[in-house]
């Protein structure tokens, strides 16, 4: 067996910096031989992919494990119309891989940098009427539990399968993801400008509906919004119509960042250019990072049937929000069945939103976003800043109580518990 390759205390924080780890150390095994050995050797261990989280998630009292020296993989089932690929890898590299076999995903998030197993563990998603939450595309895992040993469950065969998708890292090592695949597509993305409120919210269904993948950029304040990027995959029924003008907004002339005056550059290519899928569905370019990580992130997600209501809510509080805001971003998410996914039963609207890095104000301006989203059943993003515990989670998800139970059968030990886990799952 080769020698297992182990670091010191090497990443110190989160990719935002707003966290710090406390794990005394970061292993990087070679195989899963030797994950396993770690798992059985350590009293309390956690995997960290892409320190894409801005919460106490991943952190751990013991050691911490990346799989980023794994062997790659990305095996195609044509048949099966599916892709295995190891746990640690980026969406980017995923998608690369998928497009010179003529295939793609149906969907991506807003950055291709993040890692497949730790977007779906946090129910991450891009955003569609028709498109549920990334996690939704997986049919297999492959995991070493809390014993160290090696799980094989899927969508077919384990009955309890939905419970280990969105697994917040509390049921084992994921070490490969199958998902199922589509043929490839072409998209082509316009982004218009100043887009009334009333507008918008006169037929909220048809504006997020107009597009493959629609992407509302506000701060909160004013009449408009800001930005709404139609994401349009030409072919598929809706609409090809993208005038000068629509709902009242002006279509961009320029290529546009979500945050006014901030270069294009990293951004995917818009202008109404098609072009090929895993180049337009993420609003980041893969070979940029969107930015340094001088941010906060939080996101909510309520029944889009209180799409309206909701957004009434959070303009309301535009005098505590957009002060400490760099944008917002509102987008929609089919409903899945995965039992602790915030899309999960229901049709569901996104609401994102990007702080300044200013941890006790945000931590303080997310309790008032929470107390007003809560009329609305608001579910928040396993992998970002929120205030609710499990006293206020559990009732959110009809199969949280199942969710636990599978946690202690997989982890009797609780070697993949934290205090996150402990404050946010499981009540203690």
């Amino acid at each position: 067996m080769a020698q297992q390759q182990t670091q010191g205390r090497e990443r110190e924080s989160n990719w935002a910096g707003n966290h710090h780890y406390r794990a005394a150390a970061l292993h990087r095994p070679e195989t899963v031989e030797q994950l396993q050995e770690l798992v059985r050797g350590a009293a309390a261990v956690q995997a960290l992919g892409s320190g894409h989280s801005f919460n106490a998630i991943s952190d751990c009292d013991g050691i911490q494990v990346c799989l980023d020296k794994m062997p790659p993989l990305a095996r195609i089932d044509e048949q099966a119309m599916t892709v295995t690929v190891d746990g640690g890898s980026s969406y980017g590299a995923l998608a690369t891989a998928l497009a010179a076999r003529g295939f793609a995903l149906a969907n991506l998030a807003s950055l291709p940098h993040i890692s497949v197993a730790g977007a779906i563990a946090t129910a991450t998603h891009g955003s569609g009427d028709g498109n549920a939450n990334l996690a939704a595309a997986v049919v297999g895992l492959t995991l070493v539990d809390g014993t160290g040993e090696v799980r094989q469950v899927d969508a077919k065969d384990t009955p309890d399968f939905a419970g280990y998708v969105v697994g917040l890292g509390a049921l084992g090592i994921v070490t490969e993801v199958t998902l199922a695949i589509e043929p490839a597509f072409t998209v082509a993305q316009h982004v218009y400008r100043d887009l009334p409120w009333e507008q918008l919210l006169a037929d909220f269904d048809a504006v997020t509906g107009r597009a493959y993948s629609v992407s509302l950029f506000t701060d909160w304040s004013g009449d408009t919004v800001g930005q709404a990027w139609f994401k349009q995959r030409p072919g598929d029924g809706r609409t090809d119509d993208y005038p000068a003008e629509l709902l009242g907004g002006t279509a961009a002339t320029a290529a546009m960042h979500p945050l006014p005056g901030v270069s294009a550059v990293n951004c995917t290519q818009q202008l109404g250019v098609a072009g090929p899928w895993q180049d337009r569905l993420s609003h980041f370019r893969m070979a940029f990072m969107p930015s340094a990580g001088e941010e906060i992130q939080s996101e909510y997600l309520v029944d889009r049937a209180h799409a309206v209501p909701a957004i009434n809510a959070l303009r309301a509080l535009s005098g505590i929000i957009t002060p400490l805001l760099q944008v917002a971003e509102i987008r929609t998410v089919a409903a899945d069945g995965l039992w602790l996914s915030t899309a999960s039963g229901r049709d569901s609207v996104a609401f994102h939103f990007t702080w300044l890095r200013e941890q006790a104000a945000v931590e303080e301006v997310v309790k008032a976003v929470e107390a007003a989203l809560a009329p609305f059943g608001a579910r928040p993003h396993w992998g970002k800043v929120f205030d609710a515990g499990s006293g206020a989670l559990a009732p959110l998800y009809p199969r949280f109580a199942d969710f636990v139970e599978l946690a202690q059968r997989l982890d009797p030990e609780g070697k993949f518990r934290n205090a996150f886990l402990d404050e946010k799952v499981f009540g203690i």
